[in-house]
């Protein structure tokens, strides 16, 4: 009686074991997983490597099936391994990217995991900044994960303004005042650099949307309008003007935009247009956020200029290799690694709708709140395609040196946006 018992009792625990088996197909799949090695391979920015690698060895130390594999480019190497890896075939699991023209080509080009189906089944619209999912929404698909919503402004050296009884600048007018009172008692205005165009594009865009109000540039950037018109060629015109009068250090095209900081730190420029990673720079240096301050640009809108980033996913990887990437990528950007000791070494804020910001960031949330309120256009190098951008980039340079006039430079930037446009 007791041996016919224990049968028919193995027999109902055999009979529900199959039917969650069946109820729940994930069960097979994770119990034939679980042991099994992940392996992954993420190309990330240099910046970061302070934090991601620590981060990294925490969750592979809780996670021992899966293993991660880092390297590490600056802001333009990794635009240039990118590159060669979707052209060569060997992009890894993993990679930084932006929004907008940047992270399209990879889209486009069929490299990317597109997370459209996924964000949906795991309620990504309640996770994340609508704005940002936006943004990383390209060739009509979800083609990354979002990591940082970022707004830039203008960082100043507290010390310098206070020896020379400057405050910060409230209109257009008032900030050439400042950058003529500086400029006379020797200190260059702007720590700039030229290399790769992007860091003097920040300014450039900053005076389209002067000359041209909000409408325009919005046009201007979605190249529904041309460029040959006037209020770029004012845009084109100050920024020559600013080159003249020495607005920018001595030879700043060929400057590296990652070294604009040592100038500022050192008083040796009073200024640096930048993001609200600008705290975490700063205290990257061992330096206190409180000898710096920043403001919005005076450019007569509010607005300030803004740009996503994200993680892409290859389009290549298994089922088993995305779960853990959106697992990993979880636990690198939460917000309890940025309230982490390593948070001094990440963008913040994160662009999920709980993100929370260390107090020993205080510009992060002061940036980030006036934006909400001002409003935000697109940076420039993520509103046009890469081939329209470089134009515009020579064109930068050229009126530096005095080549081209800014008539020529706009026309020559409107005959590549509408060369671009009939190719396309």
């Amino acid at each position: 009686m007791e041996t016919r018992n224990t049968l028919k009792w193995g027999k109902k625990l055999l009979a529900v074991t199959l039917a969650l088996m069946l109820c729940v197909p994930a069960f097979a799949a994770l119990a034939e997983s679980s042991d099994e090695t992940v392996e992954l391979t993420y190309w990330a920015q240099t910046d970061r490597q302070n934090a991601f690698d620590p981060l990294t060895e925490a969750y592979c130390a809780e996670h021992p099936n899966v293993k991660i594999t880092l390297s590490y480019y600056d802001t333009d190497g990794i635009k240039d391994a990118c590159k060669v890896g979707a052209s060569s075939g060997t992009l890894p699991s993993m990679w930084f990217n932006w929004g907008g023209s940047l992270g399209s080509y990879y889209a486009e080009n069929g490299c990317t995991y597109d997370l459209t189906t996924y964000a949906e089944a795991n309620d990504w619209t309640n996770k994340f900044n609508p704005g940002v999912l936006s943004l990383c929404t390209l060739d009509g698909q979800l083609c990354g994960y979002p990591t940082n919503i970022s707004v830039l402004g203008v960082f100043y050296n507290k010390s310098v303004f206070e020896k020379y009884g400057i405050t910060a600048p409230t209109t257009f007018d008032e900030l050439e005042q400042v950058c003529a009172t500086l400029k006379e008692n020797g200190v260059v205005p702007f720590s700039t650099a030229g290399l790769y165009g992007w860091h003097v594009m920040r300014i450039l865009e900053q005076f389209i949307e002067y000359y041209a109000g909000s409408e325009l540039h919005d046009q201007l950037q979605a190249m529904t309008t041309s460029w040959n018109c006037e209020p770029v060629i004012q845009a084109l015109t100050k920024y020559q003007e600013w080159c003249q009068k020495g607005y920018f250090p001595d030879g700043f095209l060929t400057n590296d935009p990652n070294d604009t900081f040592l100038a500022v730190a050192i008083g040796q420029c009073a200024m640096d247009l930048q993001g609200q990673w600008y705290d975490s720079t700063i205290l990257g240096n061992d330096l206190s956020v409180d000898d710096y301050d920043w403001y919005a640009f005076p450019n007569g809108t509010g607005r300030m200029s803004a740009f996503a980033e994200m993680t892409q996913l290859n389009a290549n990887l298994t089922d088993a290799q995305l779960n853990a990437a959106i697992d990993y990528l979880d636990y690198i950007f939460s917000n309890e690694s940025a309230q982490s000791d390593y948070s001094k070494y990440m963008n913040l804020p994160l662009p999920t709708l709980d993100t929370l910001v260390p107090e020993t960031q205080p510009h992060v949330s002061e940036m980030y709140d006036y934006s909400k309120e001002y409003g935000t256009f697109t940076i420039t190098d993520q509103a046009f395609p890469t081939v329209v951008a470089d134009v515009l980039f020579d064109m930068q340079d050229a009126l530096y040196s005095g080549t081209v006039t800014p008539e020529e430079a706009a026309a020559n930037i409107d005959e590549a946006v509408q060369s671009y446009l009939a190719s396309n």
